[in-house]
């Protein structure tokens, strides 16, 4: 059975073996969770594209891997500037993004269940555009232009939403953002101490 996507997150189709599942725990602490201010934070535009940069792109691209997911932006780890990461299958190559831009978005929407590695257990609806077209450098300054249709299309919005501290919930109806902040109080209430 293949892994199923949604938004950014992978959920494995069989159970993780334990090396698997201590590895995938071990990367998500290392992810800010809802309710961590920098999620809603707007990231600052890069300059310098340097051996540091490149370094940060192949972290965030572990930490996406070992945590299962198919995107990541630097706010979610703690890091204010516009940069993100994605892949479109789980065993994929990872492409970066710096400094992102939507030049063009179809009017074609398609609305999907989406997930964030930022908001553990959520999953809600989001309309989202199918086609889009953005501008970007890569972690050594060169321009990019992707054209991006379903699935690539959609992670790579959901990263730049984060890259602006918009989240899932923010693109989600009322009724579905109202279960998923109960969702997440619960999740609070259990959590270990």
């Amino acid at each position: 059975m293949a892994d199923e996507a949604h938004g950014e997150v992978v959920e494995p189709a069989e159970g993780l073996d334990p090396e698997t599942r201590a590895r995938r725990e071990a990367a998500l602490k290392h992810v800010r969770k809802y309710g961590d201010p920098v999620l809603r934070s707007r990231a600052l535009e890069i300059n310098h594209f340097d051996a540091a940069l490149r370094e940060e792109v192949l972290r965030m691209g572990r930490l996406m891997h070992d945590s299962y997911g198919i995107g990541l932006a630097a706010t979610q780890v703690g890091k204010m500037h516009r940069l993100l990461v994605y892949r479109t299958e789980l065993e994929g190559t990872v492409a970066a993004l710096v400094n992102p831009v939507l030049e063009w978005a179809s009017k074609d929407k398609e609305t999907s269940e989406e997930g964030c590695l930022s908001l553990p257990g959520v999953g809600v609806d989001v309309e989202r555009p199918v086609h889009v077209r953005v501008s970007a450098l890569d972690e050594y300054g060169k321009p990019l232009l992707v054209e991006a249709s379903g699935l690539e299309a959609r992670v790579i919005q959901h990263e730049m939403d984060h890259l602006d501290g918009v989240l899932i919930l923010d693109r989600t109806s009322r009724d579905q953002r109202k279960q998923a902040m109960r969702t997440l109080r619960e999740q609070l209430e259990t959590a270990p101490a």
